[in-house]
């Protein structure tokens, strides 16, 4: 398309794109922005070096002077759209990029597949959040996805509420808090369990996390306690019939006199799994491949579309499909969260140009670059937390329906004006 649009000459025709889910997943009520502060930074980052144009050369991909194009480029246009850690509803303009077409087309595969998964895994691990019941819910699925979506999940999981990650490189990087216990391998090479949790604990000292499925539970939670003493800090369960099985370990731990040793629980939970737990003596939980594949749901579906672009006579004009259930709405959008006594009652989407409807409403648009350079507000550890605040913030506005986990339309409905 570049090679093409610099032939025709309209390459350089200022453009305005938006990137927007046309709905969610079945039977999701809402959905989390996830992957902003990544995507800034890429796309400040975002080059054609030797190699690449070498490749695009000598594979005829586009022609030499679009290679000459290539070899100066650098994003230097606007984006503005939602927050990270914001709700987003079907039509909502999560991301809206203005530039010349040239310089905003080339910017599409990367912010979907930033958005798309991010967000996907956010929308998920939200919901988990809300079954959990404020306790907490560790990330740990960097086994289950590819090597960068593992550190990119990690942090959109602790944006939507999660405590903390496996993964130390989202930690390193994005100031995810860390944390992780032993592995079944690590029982399975000593002599015996005591051994095993012996050397645990000498490591890391009571206070530590044991697991305790690799033989027999109940003698595995004796041998812990006699090894930790009363103030070992926690036992992992992997295994069987979750509910059952804690609070057996729960009576047990409480005979032993480790009445403040805490039970997390793993074995493949998703959010159906962890509402069933509600009422069992657990105190945290371990997610991995449900997180990180979205729930099943792995990507959020949002596109990158054309909306407006100028004229010859330089006067914006707005643009739109009309394909068969795939059709847009044109035109450079802003967008309000309506509220009735604080609580979201519409997602109101209108023309920028119209001006602020005239309505009690949090406006949803922040800016996001200027002139090619990112807002550092959003960027690094300082904005991840920044978008795990807001996320908090954003659902307090919504109706208590929203965090229902059976399926339903979207909690909030979406007005165009």
């Amino acid at each position: 398309m570049l090679d093409a649009a610099i032939g025709s000459g309209r390459h350089e025709r200022p453009c305005v794109f938006e990137a927007f889910a046309r709905r969610l997943p079945d039977g999701r009520r809402y959905g989390i922005v996830a992957g902003t502060g990544r995507l800034l930074e890429l796309i400040e980052q975002f080059r054609f070096g030797d190699d690449e144009l070498s490749f695009l050369q000598q594979n005829k991909v586009v022609s030499s002077g679009t290679i000459d194009w290539l070899a100066d480029y650098r994003f230097t246009g606007k984006i503005a759209g939602y927050r990270e850690g914001d709700v987003y509803f079907p039509g909502s303009p999560v991301l809206i990029v203005e530039g010349t077409f040239a310089e905003a087309v080339l910017l599409e595969t990367l912010t979907l597949s930033v958005l798309n998964y991010d967000s996907a895994v956010a929308s998920a691990a939200s919901r988990m959040v809300t079954a959990a019941d404020s306790r907490p819910v560790v990330e740990m699925g960097s086994r289950r996805t590819g090597e960068r979506s593992a550190v990119a999940s990690a942090r959109a999981a602790y944006i939507a509420g999660f405590t903390a990650t496996s993964n130390l490189e989202a930690g390193r990087q994005w100031g995810v808090p860390t944390m992780g216990t032993a592995a079944h391998s690590f029982t399975l090479l000593h002599d015996s369990e005591e051994e095993a949790f012996q050397a645990q604990v000498d490591a890391f000292g009571p206070s530590t996390t044991l697991l305790v499925d690799t033989y027999d539970v109940e003698t595995a939670v004796n041998l812990a306690v006699k090894v930790a003493g009363t103030e070992l800090g926690a036992v992992r369960i992997d295994s069987g019939d979750l509910a059952v099985q804690v609070a057996t370990v729960r009576a047990q731990l409480d005979s032993l006199g480790a009445t403040n040793t805490r039970i997390t629980v793993t074995n493949d939970l998703d959010e159906h799994a962890i509402a069933a737990l509600r009422a069992a003596p657990v105190n945290s939980y371990g997610v991995g491949t449900s997180v990180v594949t979205g729930s099943g749901h792995p990507a959020a579906g949002m596109v990158y579309k054309l909306v407006a672009h100028h004229n010859d006579a330089g006067q914006w004009v707005s643009v739109a499909k009309k394909s068969t259930a795939k059709a847009t709405i044109g035109g450079h959008k802003a967008a309000m969260r309506t509220l009735e006594g604080g609580i979201a009652s519409t997602e109101l989407i209108y023309q920028a140009v119209d001006g602020r409807p005239d309505v009690e409403g949090r406006e949803l648009i922040v800016d996001l670059v200027n002139d090619g350079v990112a807002d550092a507000r959003w960027l690094g550890r300082e904005g991840t937390r920044a978008a795990r605040d807001h996320r908090e913030q954003a659902l307090a506005e919504l109706p208590e329906n929203a965090f229902r986990l059976s399926r339903g339309e979207p909690v909030v409905p979406t007005l165009y004006r």
